[in-house]
């Protein structure tokens, strides 16, 4: 463990997200956090409702395992940089995680409260204790001692930016390559901004870089060349790709759809350049599709979500569901888009068809089908499509095995190559691609690449005593 001691000293102050710098990404109103900042004191009144419980369910309901009643006692006892350890031990975007996890269906969802009152606030007390080390920049962790070995990680999305810093914490020395202009993968691009600002992200990248490693944007692997010119060049490789665009929809008018993704990216990264709406159409009913129909409504649009099978089959959490109902976003269920309706270039409406539930599909729920002679019309100035994500296609053009799109991996995050591993939303062929999921990928790489370094270090002295 390489831990930097605790301060004997407390600090009382909290810095939330108002009081980040916003001269690269302004700050709108209309995006404030859904759940604001604790208080210190909010935070040790909730602290205090925590049972502590032995062999707690919420730590096994967490996928990277934190030992929350741990922090949470750390917290009640006004140790917050202590509380902010023993969470970054186990979850080193522990930050991202408190904003965006599920906690509903996780840590939340299994806490005890939960058969008599409402269970304890983690999410917002893991946020209170890594906002005070990340917005004061206080480094928890240093550098293992250097081992000679050198790993590539390709993206610098969760799973990257994860198995980079424990792997940095062993000692290795790590080159992180990131093709696009800012670190941070999905959490900068691709998470709203009412659940996590930019900044929360790049400080995640800033505190890997802190850690020695070596953090290159505008850097992207395109092909098998370049994967084994890294193999060449680094003892290992993890692949934290993440996924692609929305895919097509093979529709009449489709040119006229926006990308969900690119319209999440566009309202952190360039809000400026939104479009104006004022009747918004959102097609899916994923997470993803949620959020655009969020950022729509927030923006003073009417928004209708369309979705072709019912509420019972979405792929969004209930509890996303249920926001964007208390936001005001109207669903349409049962209905398939079948046409984009334009006149000038400019969008008046999509023509669908209503749909009919048959038998189950080979991912186990009821194939929608259209009932014929049932188009309608519903009118909108702006269609955002948020059907889903492609699979990396890089996968395949590296020759490596996939399934279903997805790269497959072994136990370890082994991909078909050796030295190659892989982690995050690229290899979720089963369950569901989460940050937090993403993270601990990240740390079931880097024990694996860890051992296998280690071993080929011990080997090669073992060759020289013999030599």
């Amino acid at each position: 463990m390489h831990a930097q001691p605790e301060d004997a000293l407390t600090d009382h102050a909290l810095v939330d997200d108002a009081q980040t710098p916003h001269d690269t990404f302004p700050f709108d109103p209309r995006f404030a956090p859904t759940h604001p900042p604790l208080s210190a004191h909010e935070a040790a009144v909730e602290a205090h409702r925590c049972l502590y419980c032995y062999d707690a369910p919420c730590i096994q309901a967490c996928p990277t395992h934190i030992d929350i009643p741990t922090f949470i006692r750390k917290i009640a006892t006004d140790n917050l940089r202590g509380s902010a350890r023993t969470i970054l031990e186990a979850n080193f975007l522990g930050g991202t995680c408190a904003r965006v996890c599920p906690v509903e269906e996780l840590c939340e969802g299994a806490c005890v409260l939960n058969a008599e009152e409402k269970p304890i606030a983690i999410g917002r007390l893991q946020r209170h204790a890594v906002d005070h080390v990340q917005g004061r920049g206080l480094q928890m962790f240093t550098a293992g001692t250097p081992t000679g070995r050198r790993v590539a990680v390709v993206g610098s999305g969760p799973a990257g930016l994860s198995v980079s810093a424990e792997l940095a914490k062993l000692g290795h020395a790590v080159t992180l390559l990131e093709k696009r202009e800012l670190g941070g993968g999905l959490s900068t691009y691709g998470i709203i901004v009412l659940r996590e600002p930019v900044e929360v992200s790049l400080q995640e990248v800033e505190a890997v870089r802190a850690l020695g490693v070596t953090v290159e944007t505008g850097r992207e692997l395109t092909d098998q060349a370049g994967l084994a010119a890294l193999l060449e060049e680094y003892d290992a490789v993890f692949l934290g790709l993440g996924l692609g665009a929305v895919p097509a929809m093979g529709i009449p008018g489709e040119e006229h759809l926006i990308d969900g993704l690119q319209y999440i990216e566009d309202s952190k990264i360039a809000p400026g350049g939104l479009p104006n709406a004022q009747n918004v159409v959102v097609i899916g009913a994923g997470n993803t599709a949620i959020d655009a129909a969020t950022i729509a409504r927030r923006r003073g649009a009417d928004v209708t979500m369309l979705y072709r099978r019912t509420d019972s089959e979405m792929t969004a959490y209930r509890h996303e569901y249920e926001f964007a109902l208390s936001e005001g976003v109207q669903y349409r269920f049962l209905t398939q888009p079948i046409r984009v309706i334009s006149d000038g270039g400019k969008v008046t409406g999509v023509e669908c068809v209503k749909m009919v539930l048959g038998v189950p599909d080979t991912g186990g729920r009821p194939r929608p089908n259209p009932l014929p002679g049932s188009e309608f019309i519903v009118p909108c100035d702006t269609v955002i499509s948020a059907i889903g994500q492609e699979k990396p296609a890089l996968a395949t053009e590296m020759g490596i095995e996939i399934s279903g799109g997805y790269i497959v991996v072994n136990h370890d995050m082994q991909t078909s190559l050796p030295r190659v591993y892989a982690g995050g939303d690229c290899v979720r062929l089963r369950g569901t691609a989460s940050t937090v999921m993403a993270v601990q990928d990240g740390k079931y790489a880097a024990v694996a690449i860890h051992r296998q370094l280690s071993q080929q270090a011990e080997s090669q002295l073992q060759e020289a005593a013999h030599g």
